[in-house]
């Protein structure tokens, strides 16, 4: 143990031998053990508040104008150690208390609720900024002698709450901002070095907005996700990372070629395909805030790529039967279109298609059902409608253009559930109406259905990731979005996660046990299967030999402990 900590231990003995698991941080020793640990991270343990704390204090203080400016704006959220992308997991949902603010009105501050206190909810009493693997190892012993629970959060882009849990301590790796490229990558350790490759080290805090602007300064490409906000090295990268080039560039875990991590018992850890394979593996698809915390990730880094795109959007609120006839042609072509590079998203009034491998020409003649759709709705003056067929000379090109467009809704509390849709769910007519007979039933229960075609089908992989095999057999990642109001009811918010669960049904019953872990159903069934497949016993045995006493504990992650009282907020 580092000094610092034996100091803090001593304390207080009597306190830490008597502590049971998981108690209330301000009783295992008042402030005086929490100031220790602070002096030990050199003062960098931050008071967790949620977000909208400053409109509680002073309504009327420049602070909360600034909260209320930025509540709905993901990267300020991101920026705050309290601030998390779907309000819910700052809430205690299983016992009312909250402090949020109206997303509808975010600045009336009266719906804070009378008599206008602020409550913890599910945010951390404590974080500490992290800024090396020592901080790492510091949190760990701590929690480990005093039994206080830890979370592990980079930007809170979580839709399960698996950063987030009351009276808890919060390792933050927000603030690992390094980025570098190296031309020519060799993994550290290797005795038989494999080729060099250029490759772009990040640091856990970087967010796609940021590695981007990296890449296209440097001229290359990084395949990421499709939210600028989200942290490129944490849980999208160890729950797979998909991204609307994987079907032609992979997931992220199919182009991560190193981690430096600190596992639970304190240890400073590389891993890669020569030194600790088996926390390689788990960490290249078994999921974030279970293996350990890492602190950097090396990627392969790709030339420049030319997208050709195409773009057919109109109303479907005014137009709801053209939905059904945009899935459709979807369904017929998806799997000519996979296997000529095309990627994308798809929701109820828009289709945005991109490929890195054809030329305009080539581009043009396959996507022909689309464009001949889109066009027609123009010609007929259906409301909203518009077609777009150009080029992106770069994907950040493309990723910058349209990003503020399409970027997820924040602030407010959403269930989501998913399911990843098979390959053999298009072979056939009558197995693509079924499919778009799903879909269209999905988007009646929850009115918000997005189609994610980010499924790596023509990328094969290396077999050594431990996502599920049915990433490589399916074409479609389709979740579904239930939304409520800040104010609704314990009664009413459970309905809407049921909701989703519920309609996500319509799609399991006609595809294989899948799902992608970072957006899935909150009640997913089987979820070991579905999220794992036959990797799961394997990740089991990993979490075991890495973290025995079970510091890291998130919901329905590998090894999880339902019973745990992290999860009381959990509806």
């Amino acid at each position: 143990m580092f000094p610092l900590l034996l100091s803090v231990m001593a304390t207080s003995h009597v306190m830490a031998t008597t502590t049971m698991p998981y108690q209330e941080p301000w009783s295992i020793g008042g402030h005086s053990v929490w100031n220790s640990l602070n002096a030990s991270v050199d003062g960098r343990l931050i008071p967790g508040a949620p977000i909208a704390q400053p409109c509680v204090d002073d309504p009327t203080s420049a602070l909360c104008s600034e909260i209320q400016h930025g509540y709905l704006d993901e990267v300020f959220r991101s920026n705050r150690p309290g601030g998390f992308t779907n309000a819910q997991w700052e809430s205690c949902q299983a016992t009312g208390q909250q402090c949020l603010l109206d997303y509808r009105n975010t600045t009336m501050t009266s719906p804070i609720g009378a008599p206008n206190k602020c409550q913890m909810g599910s945010v951390s009493n404590y974080y500490l900024d992290v800024r090396s693997a020592k901080d790492v190892s510091v949190a760990f012993e701590f929690s480990k002698a005093y039994k206080v629970p830890l979370v592990v959060k980079n930007t809170g882009h979580d839709y399960k709450g698996r950063s987030s849990a009351p009276n808890s301590l919060g390792i933050w790796t927000h603030n690992l901002k390094d980025i570098s490229y190296n031309h020519r990558f060799v993994p550290e350790g290797c005795k038989h070095p494999p080729s060099a490759r250029p490759a772009v080290t990040l640091g856990a805090g970087v967010q796609w907005y940021e590695a981007y602007a990296f890449a296209e300064a440097n001229n290359i490409t990084i395949v990421g996700g499709t939210d600028r906000s989200v942290g490129a090295s944490g849980g999208w990268l160890m729950g797979g990372g998909h991204s609307m080039l994987s079907n032609t560039m992979g997931l992220g875990v199919d182009r991560v070629l190193q981690f430096k991590v600190v596992t639970p018992d304190g240890r400073y850890r590389i891993a890669n395909a020569c030194q600790n394979q088996d926390l390689f593996y788990a960490l290249r698809g078994g999921g974030g805030g279970t293996f350990g915390v890492v602190l950097e990730s090396t990627v392969l880094a790709s030339p420049p790529v030319k997208l050709e795109t195409v773009i057919v959007s109109f109303d479907s609120a005014a137009n709801a039967t053209l939905t059904e006839e945009l899935w459709t042609i979807m369904a017929e072509n998806s799997v000519r279109w996979a296997k000529e590079g095309w990627g994308g998203i798809s929701n109820k009034g828009v289709a945005i298609y991109i490929n890195p491998r054809l030329d305009a020409r080539a581009a043009a003649q396959s996507m022909t059902p689309l464009i001949n759709f889109g066009q027609r709705l123009v010609a007929q003056n259906v409301t909203g409608a518009k077609t777009l067929v150009t080029t992106f000379p770069t994907w950040s090109s493309f990723f910058t253009t349209f990003s503020s467009q399409y970027v997820a809704r924040v602030g407010i509390p959403l269930a989501l559930a998913s399911r990843l849709i098979n390959e053999s769910n298009f072979e056939t007519p009558s197995s693509q109406k079924e499919l778009v007979s799903a879909l269209t039933a999905a988007n009646n229960a929850t009115g918000s259905v997005i189609i994610l075609i980010s499924a790596p089908s023509s990328y094969p992989g290396d077999g050594h990731t431990s996502v599920t095999e049915a990433w490589r057999d399916s074409l479609f990642h389709v979740t579904l979005v239930s939304s409520w109001n800040w104010d609704t009811s314990m009664k009413d918010k459970k309905g809407h996660y049921t909701l989703a669960s519920q309609a996500i049904d319509h799609l399991r019953k006609i595809t294989p046990d899948a799902a992608y872990v970072n957006e899935a159903d909150v009640y997913e069934p089987n979820h070991e299967v579905a999220f794992w497949g036959s990797n799961y016993d394997r990740l089991l045995a990993i979490k075991h030999k890495y973290d025995p006493d079970r510091l890291l504990e998130c919901w329905q992650c590998v090894g999880w402990t339902p019973a745990s009282p992290v999860y009381k907020c959990y509806l």
